[in-house]
């Protein structure tokens, strides 16, 4: 068994150790030690990173109470190594875990929910709880986890006896064999846990909740903690700072200023819909009535206008009205419409002829295609062809 230093001592960052087994792999080696303070991958933490002398450890795994290191080089058997975590990365996770801690017990204590999946990765931290939880009540979570933080509680570890354990109330994610360390923050939560944690809950900094989602008949809640909460505040802050000069408005602001401006671009754009709608109609009535077919390239059309567009030029033709919308470089939509035939082969054709997707119903069907317009033009012979 290696002996765990992390379990009482989660600052400690740097050791030594013998090297107790170097064996290879595919494209690596796992060195075993007689002790360390690299955490291995466990209760949704990834494993330590850092060195043992110069040898650069990527990740560190525990296999029937072995921890096993994992490193791209040898390392002899025997040998006495000093041990070097990665620091900034294991103390953000500490922040992360324990802030995770504070929320999942202050959610049981206030809904009795369960925690029933935790994920810390390198950018995100998810809880999954086993019931609802409003954006409402997840605010005054937050409220509530951010309190502990300024209360600087202990965090304690713990390995109770089976007698003290029997007595104690706590969460567990899993069924535990063996000895249990315990972790308790008082009046938070006591919960069995086999990761480092910061000592004081002063040291997580800040708990920022970022979201709230249903997951499989629950919620999973987002979670940023410390150095991570502190990234995000300020990415938010420059993109509010951004958006408060292009807009000229407040930071404060600049929610009702983004709406203002939402309000006039739907009047603006209800304005170029209509002038597109008569548009249309203008230049639908000026094309001569034909027994043949009618194309129609127009290189900007919003697609409900487009529609509109084909069902009035299907009554100046006995033929199919088709419409194309883009150019030659990006490839076009198309709209084909008729009064009079069934327009699904056409548009089959077209799909096969110019590597196209679509289809529609008898009297009406849309797609995409690539091609030119010059080609296009080729596959309707006879057809009235118009331009915008």
């Amino acid at each position: 068994m290696t002996k765990k230093l992390f379990e009482k001592n989660s600052f400690l960052k740097e050791f030594t150790a013998t090297v107790n087994a170097c064996e290879p792999l595919a494209d690596a080696w796992r060195i075993l030690l007689d002790q360390t303070a690299f955490f291995p991958e466990g209760g949704g933490q990834s494993g330590d990173s850092g060195f043992l002398n110069q040898t650069e450890i990527f990740d560190t795994q525990e296999h029937d109470g072995l921890i096993w290191h994992y490193a791209r080089t040898f390392l002899m058997p025997g040998t006495c190594v000093s041990g070097h975590i990665n620091w900034a990365k294991r103390f953000d996770r500490m922040q992360q875990h324990s802030g995770e801690h504070i929320v999942s017990g202050l959610v049981h204590s206030r809904f009795g929910y369960d925690n029933v999946g935790f994920h810390l990765g390198e950018t995100e931290v998810t809880l999954d709880f086993n019931g609802p939880v409003t954006k409402k009540e997840l605010a005054e979570i937050e409220t509530a986890a951010n309190r502990a933080v300024w209360d600087n509680l202990p965090i304690d570890t713990a390995f109770p006896s089976k007698e003290e354990l029997s007595a104690l109330n706590y969460r567990s994610k899993i069924e535990i064999q063996g000895q249990v360390r315990m972790i308790t923050i008082p009046g938070i939560d006591v919960c069995a846990c086999c990761a480092p944690h910061v000592r004081r809950t002063g040291e997580i900094g800040l708990i920022k909740l970022t979201n709230v989602q249903s997951h499989r008949g629950g919620v999973r809640i987002h979670l940023q903690a410390g150095g991570r909460a502190l990234a995000d505040y300020t990415q938010k802050e420059q993109s509010v700072k951004s958006i408060s000069v292009l807009l000229s408005a407040k930071e404060e602001d600049t929610s009702r200023a983004v709406e203002r401006l939402k309000q006039e671009n739907f009047q603006l754009t209800g304005r170029i819909l209509k002038l597109q709608k008569a548009l249309i109609c203008q230049k639908a009535s000026a094309i001569p009535k034909t027994a043949g077919d009618i194309l129609f390239f127009e290189p900007d059309l919003d697609p409900d206008t487009a529609r509109e567009f084909v069902n009035l030029l299907t009554r100046r033709c006995s033929g199919t009205a088709c419409v194309f919308l883009g150019n030659d470089a990006a490839g076009y939509r198309y709209i084909l419409g008729s009064a009079h035939e069934d327009v699904r082969p056409l548009c089959r054709k077209l799909n096969e002829a110019f590597q196209g997707k679509g289809g529609g119903s008898l009297k009406m069907a849309q797609g995409s295609l690539t091609g030119t317009k010059e080609a296009v033009k080729a596959s309707f012979p006879g057809a009235v062809c118009l331009e915008a």
